[in-house]
């Protein structure tokens, strides 16, 4: 089990733990209940297919199914209130964590075995680390191994950011055991409307001070938070920008997405509001707010980071 709204990183590295359980001879499954429209080609692509059509099951047909011998492991989040289903971690009797995030106050205390590195690029690094030292045991899958390698892709920034020589050696195992760069890609494509309104956001940032630049997306459709995150990204292009938030209005909520490239440490920010994820790459969600006052907060916790860091 994942992260709530799931993203490339967190459903890979479950793809790559279910390889490693079925090929030891264990049942496996991944909880999703609620399928992110980023990672929704992936997922109706496992589904159709006959191998994996089983794979994927919801929170509550996962509490049925458990029991005392039941292992839970959760990537890509050691936080109990971000995973996908809080009532599936507190059933489990055993649990193991595979995560990436610098560790912060609240953390899944009960754990049997925490496989935790901050300096690695992605959890999907860390299994595919695994995988390469079971060795031939394990026989990764085209499919698994394109999701593995989604997951470092993702959170690399096209190998970019955090990228080290591991990272680089997970890739060309990944790409050895039938990974291809350019169908990966396809995954991460906007259709035509999406991509004017990551054009407009792009278009509506305003450098807030000290290289911290601040956005408002448009849009409030089903999407619009992987719009957020992509415009982000963009945004660290600007020449003098160290970090850049963009917020979007989905209902009640406001999702923000922070991006950096390490200088400003988006992380802190972002759990200073509830959220988290990694130094160049966290998001939150605001409940019940709204975008003008969550931009209000958010400029607070520039403030106040900025002032801590002098």
């Amino acid at each position: 089990m994942g992260h709530r709204v799931a993203d490339f990183d967190s459903i890979g590295s479950a793809i790559g733990i279910y390889r490693i359980a079925k090929d030891l001879g264990k049942n496996c499954y991944i909880v999703i209940d609620e399928v992110s429209k980023g990672i929704k080609m992936i997922y109706n692509m496992m589904k159709q297919s006959d191998e994996y059509k089983d794979m994927f099951i919801g929170g509550q047909e996962a509490m049925d199914m458990m029991s005392e011998k039941t292992l839970l492991i959760v990537v890509d989040t050691y936080i109990p209130h971000l995973v996908e289903n809080q009532a599936v971690l507190e059933k489990a009797k055993k649990v193991v964590v595979f995560d990436h995030h610098r560790k912060s106050a609240s953390f899944i205390e009960e754990a049997v075995l925490t496989y935790h590195e901050p300096y690695a690029s992605s959890t999907s690094e860390l299994v595919t680390e695994v995988i390469r030292h079971i060795g031939d045991k394990v026989n990764l899958k085209a499919a698994e191994a394109d999701a593995l390698l989604a997951g470092i892709t993702v959170d690399t920034k096209g190998f970019g950011i955090k990228a080290g020589a591991i990272t680089f050696e997970a890739a060309a195992f990944l790409r050895r055991n039938g990974a291809d760069g350019t169908r990966v890609k396809q995954w991460f494509k906007n259709d035509f409307d999406e991509f004017k309104i990551k054009a407009i956001t792009v278009g509506n940032a305003e450098i807030y001070r000290d290289g911290v630049i601040i956005s408002v997306c448009p849009w409030d459709e089903e999407g619009a938070s992987i719009i957020c995150a992509q415009a982000a990204d963009e945004l660290l292009n600007i020449v003098g920008v160290k970090a850049a938030i963009v917020i979007c209005k989905i209902g009640d909520d406001v999702h923000v997405s922070g991006r950096s490239f390490g200088e400003i440490n988006v992380q802190v920010l972002m759990e200073k509001v509830g959220g988290g994820g990694h130094q160049t790459m966290a998001g939150a969600r605001l409940e019940n707010i709204s975008t003008d006052d969550a931009v209000i907060k958010l400029k607070n916790i520039v403030d106040e980071y900025l002032e801590e860091d002098k």
